[in-house]
This record gives structure tokens, sequence and C-alpha cells, in this order.
């Protein structure tokens, strides 16, 4: 069976605050940990009513107390979002919170509209290299494994809490090019199949080919995340998925809309029948009974060449996510 991993957005389903979202990944996480699934990763959004937690750290930090063996990452921080100094203290101390627990995700993109990147003083995408190449060398200086020398520009600047170790680091990819680049540089790679709406085979091929053994990691490490609901029976799985599908349809006609009720999707969905998008989403909607997933997702993994599979924690509730984590895992 696939190596299995979760990767939760938060949603704000049915008639719930965006606040009892953030309170509700807690219990996700909890149930992951239950159930036997090796990472537990939470994203950062902003300016997205469907979306609840802009601060995976904090999220991250919450977990460290709630859980006690699961993995606890970022899927991701938007690097370009922030100073690579304050990102590299945040998440030695999650390190200093959780010891060898800790994987720092990061990803190129905003998380946001172009306005709201500007509210969040945002560098912008073309800001990410640079950033990367900073955060990385706090990193491993405050790991004391390659100390920052008197020509590096941040010589004398430290990231604490120093530490034995630092968190695994990952970059997050929707595109071949991008995972070559994350191969170049060394690091691990998870590739977003429910963005990217395309299978991960291509970046994990391309990210192998690039891979260059580094300080961070001397072997190559590819992950892909994609969305899968499991229910007892086919049709209860359909159901269910029709919020997620009918929102990413939506979102392909040009406007952010979240269905607070199956009922509501069921009938966005039954106007747009004939729209090529949502035969394209169909097509790509991995929901049905618990064999039927996870033999695709085995699938996945062995036609992808991956080494981990994140599953999107979906549903239309709280219960219905967790209990399709729970059908996943057998």
């Amino acid at each position: 069976m696939a190596l299995l991993s979760v990767l939760d957005l938060s949603p704000v389903t049915g008639d719930a605050t965006q606040a009892q979202a953030v309170r509700e990944t807690v219990e996700v996480a909890r149930a992951a940990e239950r159930l036997g699934y090796h990472r537990f990763w939470v994203a950062e959004h902003h300016n997205i009513a469907g979306l609840g937690s802009p601060a995976p750290e904090i999220l991250i930090a919450v977990l460290t107390q709630a859980t006690s063996r699961i993995r606890l990452g970022s899927g991701g921080v938007m690097l370009v979002n922030y100073s690579p100094l304050k990102v590299a203290e945040v998440f030695m101390e999650l390190g200093a919170l959780a010891p060898g627990r800790i994987d720092l995700g990061v990803g190129r993109a905003l998380g946001a509209d172009p306005r709201t990147a500007g509210a969040l003083r945002s560098a912008g995408s073309e800001a990410f290299e640079h950033y990367f190449a900073l955060l990385c060398a706090w990193l491993l200086d405050a790991s004391g494994k390659v100390p920052i020398g008197p020509e590096h520009p941040a010589h004398d600047i430290r990231a604490n809490p120093s530490g034995p170790s630092h968190p695994d680091v990952f970059v997050l990819c929707s595109s071949a090019e991008s995972a070559a680049w994350a191969g170049a540089a060394g690091v691990g790679m998870v590739f977003a199949e429910f963005i990217a709406r395309a299978e991960g085979g291509p970046a994990v091929a391309a990210y192998r080919a690039a891979f260059q053994p580094g300080p961070l990691r001397e072997t190559p490490w590819a992950g892909i995340a994609t969305a899968a609901l499991a229910a007892d029976t086919a049709e209860e799985a359909r159901r269910l998925d029709a919020p997620r599908r009918a929102s990413q349809l939506a979102t392909s006609l040009g406007r952010r809309q979240r269905f607070r009720t199956i009922e509501a999707a069921e009938a966005f969905l039954a106007e747009h029948a004939a729209s090529p998008a949502l035969a394209e989403i169909e097509a790509r909607s991995l929901a049905g009974p618990p064999d039927l997933v996870r033999a695709r997702l085995d699938e996945k993994t062995a036609q992808s060449g991956a080494d981990e599979v994140f599953v999107m924690a979906t549903g239309p509730s709280l219960e219905s996510r967790i209990r399709s984590l729970e059908l996943i895992r057998g």
C-alpha cells in the first residue's frame, strides 16, 4: 500500500465559521495520527472565504501539543510573503517543540490575489530563489551543519533557536519545471495534482532527473498531493464529493463560490452538466468506496514513482472527512 499522509486546507464546511474550520483541523490531525498516517501538513491561504488558515506555523505549533508521533508540516508557507530569517526562526522553534517531527514545505506562489498580496507586502514570486537560498543558509547554520561564513551577506546574523537539527525542507510544485528546480536545489518535492489538474508522474521524473545531493538532502524524495474521498458506497462518496466538485467548477468559470449544502452543490452541477470544465473535473475526481480509492492511490503511486501520497482531507463535514481518512487507511 502507498505510504500515505494528509494535507488539510482548513475548509469551511456547511454553516461553520472560519474559526471553527481551524479548530476542526486539529481534530483531523488527531485522527490522522490515530489512523497511522505518516505526515500531517497544513496550508496557507489569504482572503479566501472557504478556507480558514492563513498561518500554518500557528496551527503546527498547536499540533505539536495535540499529537505525539505524526510528522507535522506546512503545505506550504508562501515564502515570498515573509522574511526568510523569520521563517527560519519560526521553524527552528517548532523543531524545538517537536524534535524530529517538523517539515517545512515552501511555495513560490502568493496564496492570495494580487491586491491581498500587496496588503501582505509580498515580495512577489520573482524573489523566491533569493529568499529560498537565504532560508536554507540560516537553517543549515542554526543546525550547525553548514555555518554561515564571513563572506556570506548574512554573516553574524543567526536564526534562533539553534538546535541539533533543522526541519526537513520541501518545495511545493505544480509543473515539471518547478519540480526540476527543486531537484537541482537538493531538497524534497511535493507536486500538487489538485492545483495543477495533471498527473504527477512527469513532475516526479523531472525532479529525479535534476536532483543534486546537497547539505539538505542526500537522496531524492518526491511526493504528490491529490484530493480523495472514500465513503461506504460509490453513491454516497459521489454525493459527499459534490461540494468540492461544484466549488472547483465555479473557480474554473471565474468565480469563487462556497456551497453550504450538498443539495446546492448538486443543483449547480446539474445546471452546468454540459460544461467541458465539469467533464474534466469529473474525470479527475477520486471518490468512491474504500477498496476503489485505495487501489487508485496505489496505482497512482506506482505510475508516478512518488515516495509518498498526500491525501487532501475532503468532505462536506468534519465527520465525513475523518470517516474518509478511516476508510482509506482500511
